[in-house]
Formats: structure tokens, C-alpha cells, sequence
């Protein structure tokens, strides 16, 4: 695989995650049991090597791409093109740009590959790698070489980000659906799995899809490289999520992964780093039934489950209270006690754990 493998520090840590489990219990006198919030809390201290976890300057990133799988049909029953749709993030016109603004991210739409050229906007960040993929049924839908490009695309924008924490989503018609494949090949599980939306789905609708995606799976049988998985099959949405995630890992900050396609990125990102994972949370903004498999590939669920049939981000945007409320939890109740030390006292500044923080990840070549 030609992209390097990258040294993303594992969050475990016995001895800090005791002392925050210590932490936590002297506040449970007066605060009692909060539940979820509690090892949610942990996990946030771990991530970020610190008895006082803090959140700051979210992050929400929209990538939007479009696929070549649509002239078969796929992704036909997206509510609107997606050049419309990120023309209506950008206008304020849906409830997760108001939801971004409100818990205080910085959105920004990403056009990593629109099939349409889109007018400049503040908030639009162009990346375009080319008009579309093209289908995967037919042929891979992208090259190798523009798997790297979105790759490192994604690398640079994450290098760039203020705050630490990212919230990261796909959008686009056909994006679920290759997300999709890339997940089936890579976890080898069924493809139907991971496309029903639910009972209510019509099934010509599912038997359709199913087909189109099996000629896609048969095309390219052989391929098993991450990588070459991603270029075969996924967007350059996922793709520009997979470097996204990889950066983010490696500086210790928390992903909010929304959606099927960002699901499939860090399925990417994890096969190129497995410790990128210990670094995610999961949202979810719908209810398709393939989503509850694609979280199960992460033995994970999501933060919230609201019943929502909107875009994916919207979940984050609203979970994003929950976790500044868990990390609340170790930095802003007060004990009673001097503040004391980010860090119990065993560990250092120049302990091995330490010193392998935010090791940095070579681009690809």
C-alpha cells in the first residue's frame, strides 16, 4: 500500500484513566450517578491525555461529492441534487446550519467532487478532485492516484483546523450507497445489510439497488487493498474523510463521526491506523436501518438517537451539548479542593506515553 502507515498513539492509559474514574467518584457524593455522561468524560480525558478535558472551536465539515453509480439509478430518491442541497447548507436554508451556528461550530462545505461548478461562498471550501466519480459498476470510480489526491486533501485541510474537535459528514447522491460498498468489502459482509432503509423500503427499490451494486461488487472481486477499496468503489467525499480522520488522530482531537460515509472513511482510516478509532464518537441523523450495521462494524451506537430523518451532521450538531457536558463533568464541577494537576502525578511530560502524542502522519506519496 503506498500510503504510509502512520503512528497514531492508542488512548489507553491505565493510570489516567483511573485517576479519572477517581475524579469522577469523589463528585459522585454530591453529584451522584450520571449515568452515560460518566465514561463518556473518561474517554474525552483519555483523548486528550488530561484530568480536565476541554472542547474548543468545533469544527463541522460537510464533504460533497457526487457519484457515478446515479446514471444506474442509485441514489434517485435523494430528496435534491447535490448541488442544491450544499447551495441550501450554505443559505441557512436547513436545520443543521442553524443547529451548527447555534452550539458554536464553524461549518464548512467541502466540494470535494460536485458534478456541478458551484459559485464561490465564504463557507465553501473548493477541493473539487473531478465532476463526479465515475460508476463503479462499469469501471473504478476513481483512480488510485485521486484516492491519494483527496487523501492528502483531507490531510491538509484537518492541518489547518482550529479547536479540536471535528465533526465530519458525506453528502451527495450515491453517497450512502458506495459508502456502502466500501464497508461490505472491507468488514465482508453483505451489501444488502448495509443499503435497506427499513420495512417501509419498496423492494423493486432495494432489488434494483442490489443489483446495481453486485455488478459493482463482481466488477472489482479482486481488490482488497483499503486503498484500492476506496478507489474502486467509494467518493471522493470518503476519501478526503479518511485523511481528515488521520490528522485529527494524530493531534489527539475528537471526530464526531455522522453517517454511513463517514463510517466507511474511518473503516479506511482504521485499516491504515487501527488506533484511529479510540479517537471517534458516533452520531447518527437518520434511521436507515444500514446505519445500525455500519455502527455495529465499531461495536458502538450513537450518542443520541432522536428519531430524526434529516442530512447527516445534524446529529452531531445536536450530541455536540452532551459531550461538553461530559467533559464538564471533570473541569468545571467544583470539588471543594485546589485544582490540582491536568495529569495524576505518575505521568509526565516525558513519560513514553507522553512523548508519542500527536506523532505526525506522512502524506501520501
Amino acid at each position: 500500500m503506498s500510503l504510509r502507515r502512520s503512528l497514531i498513539a492508542p488512548t489507553s492509559n491505565p493510570l489516567l484513566e483511573q485517576a479519572l474514574r477517581d475524579k469522577l467518584q469523589r463528585r459522585a457524593g454530591t453529584a451522584g450517578s450520571l449515568g452515560e455522561l460518566e465514561p463518556l468524560a473518561i474517554r474525552l480525558g483519555l483523548i486528550q491525555n488530561t484530568l480536565k478535558p476541554r472542547l474548543t472551536a468545533p469544527q463541522l465539515l460537510m464533504f460533497a461529492a457526487d457519484h457515478g453509480l446515479a446514471v444506474d439509478g442509485v441514489g434517485a430518491g435523494q430528496r435534491q441534487p447535490t448541488a442544491r442541497l450544499v447551495a441550501s447548507l450554505l443559505a441557512s436554508q436547513l436545520p443543521v446550519s442553524v443547529f451548527a451556528r447555534i452550539q458554536g461550530f464553524e461549518l464548512t462545505v467541502v466540494d470535494c467532487g460536485i458534478a456541478e461548478s458551484m459559485p464561490p461562498h465564504p463557507r465553501l471550501m473548493a477541493r473539487k478532485i473531478a465532476h463526479g466519480t465515475r460508476n463503479s459498476r462499469v469501471g473504478a470510480a476513481m483512480s488510485v492516484d485521486q484516492a491519494h489526491a483527496a487523501i492528502r486533501a483531507g490531510m491538509e485541510i484537518a492541518d489547518t483546523l482550529h479547536g479540536n474537535a471535528i465533526a465530519c459528514a458525506g453528502v451527495g447522491v450515491g453517497s450512502h450507497e458506495s459508502a456502502a460498498l466500501v464497508l461490505s468489502r472491507l468488514t465482508f459482509s453483505a451489501v444488502r445489510d448495509l443499503i435497506i432503509a427499513g420495512p417501509q423500503m419498496p423492494a423493486e427499490d432495494l432489488a434494483h439497488m442490489q443489483l446495481v451494486l453486485q455488478g459493482a461488487q463482481g466488477r472489482h472481486r479482486d481488490v482488497s487493498d483499503p486503498v484500492e477499496v476506496l478507489a474502486a468503489f467509494g467518493g471522493f467525499e470518503i476519501a478526503m474523510m479518511v485523511g481528515v480522520m488521520l490528522v485529527a488522530g494524530s493531534k489527539r482531537q475528537l471526530v464526531l463521526a455522522d453517517g454511513m460515509p463517514a463510517c466507511a472513511a474511518l473503516m479506511v482510516a482504521s485499516q491504515i491506523a487501527p488506533a484511529v478509532t479510540d479517537y471517534c464518537v458516533f452520531c447518527r441523523s437518520h434511521g436507515h436501518h444500514g446505519l445500525d450495521q455500519a455502527l455495529s462494524f465499531f461495536h458502538a451506537s450513537a450518542l443520541l438517537e432522536l428519531g430524526m430523518e434529516s442530512i447527516d451532521g445534524t446529529g452531531a450538531t445536536l450530541a455536540f451539548p452532551l459531550l461538553r457536558s461530559a467533559a464538564a463533568l471533570l473541569t468545571e464541577v467544583a470539588e471543594g479542593e485546589d485544582p490540582g494537576p491536568s495529569q495524576p502525578g505518575d505521568i509526565g511530560p516525558t513519560s513514553t506515553c507522553a512523548a508519542t502524542l500527536g506523532t505526525p502522519i506522512d502524506l501520501p506519496r
